[in-house]
């Protein structure tokens, strides 16, 4: 007899963003408890409610599968060296996931990374380009553009650039921005004054650098971190806001002559987390092979769905959650040969 069996690897450590403070956890959480590990969570610090509730709602579970650790950031290092913890995994930053993946490494354990992503947004000619626009509109202000699967870079084939900067400017100028509680509110603030001044900086250093500012480009007058909707065209390799990831509501536009140029744009980025393609269904499945990225959505939102595994390649990260495959991310993967 040969066969292989998954066993748990124990304690999983789980390193939370503060953007979807909810999904994110219980999108480790399930999968990872499922294979029979138990689940520690470090969440960010300015969402500790949502890390007590989370808690909480695990509180019917045997004493011990799911723990929340209120704990700045500074204390990482030590819980990860606990010899308690099997592995871990990270939902954050490019800088974050690399201080955790090095004291991971040095005590030897494995770590899935979910980092981010500038994600580009492919607009071919035969694409349906009112559907293609309301749907640009959708992938980009998602949490006032506060996503790591979020489209940033829209890369558009010439013969529809100009129709296309045109329309996503106009339904930009139109979006409702304020109070999030209010149901007519389409994007609200963003979580940080230092979040808006990064962001601020990326799009002046862009339109430094030549390109266009079509609509948008400065915090708004109010109290709170408010950012007008931005639509930048003609952006090109070299900007800021071509090769850096903006988490906000941001939009930037560039042109490609043809299908093989779009793709080389798609591709020329560290990150490679998420990307979509507007186009014909059978040329948008060839085209999706093309591209460097963890998922690929022909003619719809970049999205992440329990069924399907999610995560991505380059400096976004790598491993996977959801699905079959995140269910066997902590687990052993043991060979058992019986003569």
């Amino acid at each position: 007899y040969s066969g292989v069996v998954y066993q748990p690897l124990g304690v999983i450590l789980a390193i939370m963003p503060w953007n979807f403070p909810l999904w994110q956890v219980f999108r480790f959480a399930a999968p990872a408890m499922m294979a029979g590990n138990v689940a520690v969570l470090k969440h960010a610090s300015n969402v500790c409610g949502c890390a007590l509730a989370i808690e909480e709602l695990f509180s019917d579970f045997p004493p011990g599968c799911f723990s929340t650790l209120l704990v700045e950031s500074g204390g990482v290092a030590e819980i990860i060296a606990n010899p308690a913890i099997a592995a871990v995994t990270l939902t954050g930053s490019e800088r974050a996931g690399s201080s955790v993946a090095s004291e991971a490494g040095k005590a030897i354990k494995k770590t899935v990374l979910e980092l981010g992503g500038s994600d580009p947004f492919v607009v071919l000619a035969d694409a349906n380009l009112d559907y293609t626009l309301e749907k640009a509109v959708q992938a980009r202000i998602a949490n006032a553009g506060q996503s790591c699967i979020a489209a940033k870079r829209f890369i558009v084939e010439r013969q529809v650039y100009g129709e296309f900067v045109e329309g996503l400017a106009e339904r930009f100028r139109g979006l409702k921005v304020g109070d999030p509680t209010a149901s007519h509110t389409q994007i609200g603030p963003m979580a940080r004054e230092d979040l808006v001044d990064a962001l601020d900086k990326q799009v002046q250093g862009s339109v430094a650098a030549g390109a266009r500012l079509v609509t948008g480009g400065k915090r708004i007058d109010r109290p709170g971190c408010y950012y007008e909707p931005t639509v930048l065209s003609d952006v090109r390799p070299g900007m800021p806001a071509f090769h850096e990831e903006t988490f906000g509501p941001v939009a930037a536009v560039t042109p490609a002559q043809d299908v093989d140029e779009a793709i080389t744009l798609a591709n020329l980025t560290t990150f490679g987390l998420g990307a979509s393609i507007w186009t014909g269904e059978t040329r948008g499945r060839e085209l999706a092979m093309r591209i460097e990225a963890g998922s690929v959505f022909v003619n719809e939102v970049v999205k992440s769905d329990p069924r399907l595994p999610f995560g991505g390649v380059k400096r976004s990260g790598y491993g996977r959650e959801l699905s079959a495959e995140g269910i066997r991310e902590f687990v052993n993967i043991k060979t058992i040969w019986v003569r």
